[in-house]
């Protein structure tokens, strides 16, 4: 752990090619990530019946509302290690690295004991039908007992992309997927395990890419000294993850909690259309890779920006961010949009939860020119640490999503098309949230950390 490797230099240079290098490997990451999720369904789906299908895909629903909770506390991580590593604080790195390990255990136990005791009541309150509820339950309360590997999984992650690296959680993640697929072919596929083969498939595969990155790191080193004298509790520390981490992770659960509802809404229609609402959310993680990947990436980049006090570099990053997110947005629209069938049938071979998935994924898809602007805005607040208006917004989008769905099914011949229109009429609202957020705190933000603005910020840099 001694072993120290270069740093990645964000706030000198250009500033698009340096951010895409990072964003890339973010993005591929993100890709098997979802293929990583997704592959359950699709061999479950294969080898399986609609219930079997609708179990794993309700149950991951919960899963991975626990996982992006983790995720969003981690982002804590990720924003100090950036924001230290621009101002030269490389000691402090190492401890705050210290400091995650022993909070992230904690948070670890806490998930795995809520999951196995309460899975059950989860999906019922998600109106799982009563086909798929054994399945289900199965699926859940397996991946709970894993829960330290996924947490450990997504808190290493975290580490590296505050560091500047992200091609290290692309290959950690690689291994899981190809481990993953291996799992449910044999469990699901040969043994016709359904839901439990799945999920025992994804915790390994997740076991395996934990132990990879640790193999990694002791390999490659970190950029900094980090040795026992970092595996440390730091209050000062935890209480600042926590502050930066848990309006993000409380912006998570609230956001998918708010999905869920319009899950649970969109599966009163019949069991067809429960399926085909897990169909097309499993590719609605795939048609919104682009802009979470700049999310991620743009949080990295305006940290070390940030600590640097180059105000003005991350907004640009941000600029660019945005602009290249919609050229994607178009290409995501035109596959998923408007051709949704040429995706879904991969993932069922039922005619008609095909069809119905690619309604849905017809209206999800107006999203991704939406989440260009917002995802992006996202990013760049969190790098600055301006973590309570990303909060904000997760209310607002909430407060107008699930109304908007139970008004959407309450319509003559409804279909899942008009149940997910509810999303991109609540990201209009948010994005205009932001946009005004951003005007508005401007003025302040720079006096904060640009020093071209403020010139006395480079002094202070100096003597930390």
């Amino acid at each position: 752990m001694k072993k120290e490797k270069k740093i990645v230099d964000f706030t000198n240079g250009p500033i698009l090619g340096p951010m895409m290098k990072f964003m890339l490997p973010v993005l591929l990451a993100l890709l098997i990530q979802s293929l990583y999720g997704a592959v359950d369904l699709l061999i479950v789906g294969q080898f399986g019946a609609a219930y079997h299908v609708s179990g794993v895909s309700i149950g991951a629903n919960i899963t991975h509302l626990f996982t992006a909770l983790i995720t969003a506390i981690a982002m804590g991580t990720t924003i100090m290690l950036g924001q230290f590593i621009g101002e030269g604080r490389r000691k402090d790195a190492g401890d705050v690295i210290g400091t995650s390990i022993f909070t992230f255990i904690g948070v670890a136990i806490i998930a795995t004991a809520i999951l196995l005791i309460f899975a059950p009541n989860f999906l019922v309150l998600l109106r799982t039908p009563q086909e798929a509820l054994s399945e289900g339950t199965a699926y859940v309360r397996i991946c709970a007992a894993g829960m330290i590997f996924i947490v450990a999984y997504n808190v290493i992650g975290s580490v590296f992309r505050g560091i500047g690296d992200s091609t290290t959680p692309l290959i950690t993640v690689a291994i899981a997927c190809a481990v993953n697929i291996a799992g449910d072919l044999l469990l699901v596929g040969v043994f016709h395990m359904a839901a439990a083969g799945a999920a025992i498939a994804t915790i390994f595969a997740q076991a395996v890419s934990v132990v990879a990155s640790l193999l990694i790191v002791k390999r490659r080193g970190m950029p900094f000294s980090f040795g026992k004298e970092n595996l440390k509790f730091n209050i000062v520390y935890f209480k600042r993850i926590f502050k930066l981490g848990l309006p993000l992770a409380a912006q998570e659960v609230i956001v998918s909690v708010s999905f869920m509802v319009v899950t649970a809404v969109a599966n009163t229609l019949g069991l067809i259309e429960s399926a085909a609402c897990g169909v097309g959310g499993r590719l609605i993680l795939f048609i919104m890779l682009v802009p979470s990947s700049f999310l991620q990436a743009l949080s990295a980049v305006v940290a070390h920006n940030v600590g640097a006090r180059k105000l003005k570099r991350a907004k640009r990053a941000m600029v660019h961010a945005i602009w290249t997110s919609l050229v994607f947005a178009a290409i995501m629209y035109f596959i998923a949009g408007m051709h949704g069938t040429w995706i879904t049938r991969l993932f069922t071979t039922d005619p008609q939860v095909m069809e119905q998935a690619a309604l849905y994924l017809s209206s999800y898809a107006i999203d991704t020119f939406l989440t260009s602007f917002l995802f992006c805005f996202i990013g760049y607040f969190n790098g600055c640490g301006r973590t309570t208006i990303t909060l904000i917004q997760g209310f607002l989008g909430v407060a107008i999503r699930i109304p908007m769905a139970f008004i959407m099914r309450s319509l003559p011949n409804t279909n899942l098309f008009f149940i997910g229109l509810a999303t991109p009429i609540s990201s209009v609202f948010q994005v205009s949230l932001l946009v005004i957020y951003f005007f508005a705190i401007n003025k302040k933000l720079k006096a904060q950390y640009d020093s071209e603005f403020n010139p006395a910020l480079l002094n202070e840099i100096a003597t930390d």
